[in-house]
């Protein structure tokens, strides 16, 4: 909301991180009109779960003996395949759903295009 705005309806699925009590007391006490689809909506969700996947294959390596408080070497070096990973995913990698633009390239387009709307 700092960066985009405050927004009329925060749509989403009924995941946990959406429903908990900080989050919708958040959005409310923004005055946003909450609204979650139905249940069993996975498919809403299939191009982040692809990316995810990918994200698993190419970058990250399991590793059991670090923690999140004192990380180990090869997982603080997992942690910064995954950092440049998720960069080149959506600042050089073209999309062929987005007509061959990047990530980045084609939400730049769409706030031109909703700015010369609005």
């Amino acid at each position: 909301m700092a960066k985009y705005g405050t927004p009329e309806i925060f749509n989403s699925d009924q995941g946990s991180q959406f429903t908990g009590t900080a989050f919708t007391e958040a959005l409310l006490d923004a005055k946003v009109r909450i609204s979650m689809d139905d249940r069993s909506r996975w498919i809403d969700n299939r191009m982040i779960e692809r990316q995810w996947r990918s994200l698993n294959r190419r970058s990250a390596q399991r590793n059991t003996n670090a923690s999140i408080w004192t990380p180990s070497r090869p997982a603080r070096r997992s942690a910064m395949k995954m950092a440049v990973w998720i960069s080149y995913y959506n600042e050089t990698r073209p999309h062929s759903s987005r007509g061959l633009l990047t990530p980045a390239k084609a939400q730049d387009t769409l706030d031109q295009l909703l700015k010369a709307v609005t």
